[in-house]
């Protein structure tokens, strides 16, 4: 029996879903992926969700602001500079002089993360938003 022509075809057809503007993302609940202590994980677009957590749909805009991010960046280049933009801003956030803010992180001075909890609340934002709007936030 020969699976070539599925496995074509439904991997044609799950990439051409990602790179469709929808709104709705795909959802994953389970109790593996994220680790405790997390909600939720974007994936390579997909939104995995532990257990019964609920999503909002701030929360699920937020998401797809970053499946957004990922898909202008092809995926791969997306990680590769999240991980060293991380690395950066941890850095020069442990040796700056500051005062005790627990809301203060790293993570929350990413330009990733700025575009996306800057912009999770205005409904029409993926709408609207221009590609790489994330490069005004660096």
């Amino acid at each position: 029996m020969n699976l070539t022509p599925f496995a074509f075809s439904w991997f044609t057809s799950y990439f051409c879903a990602l790179f469709k503007n929808k709104k709705n993302m795909k959802i994953i609940r389970n109790k593996f992926i994220p680790v405790k202590g997390f909600k939720a994980i974007n994936l390579f677009g997909v939104l995995f969700v532990r257990g019964n957590a609920v999503i909002s749909e701030k929360t699920l805009r937020h998401e797809h602001i970053h499946t957004m991010q990922m898909r202008e960046m092809l995926y791969v280049p997306f990680y590769l500079w999240y991980g060293i933009e991380y690395v950066i801003r941890f850095f020069g956030w442990s040796f700056e002089k500051k005062p005790c803010d627990p809301n203060d992180k790293p993570y929350d001075r990413m330009s990733f993360e700025k575009e996306a909890y800057g912009n999770e609340h205005n409904v029409d934002y993926p709408k609207t938003r221009k590609h790489f709007s994330w490069f005004k936030y660096i």
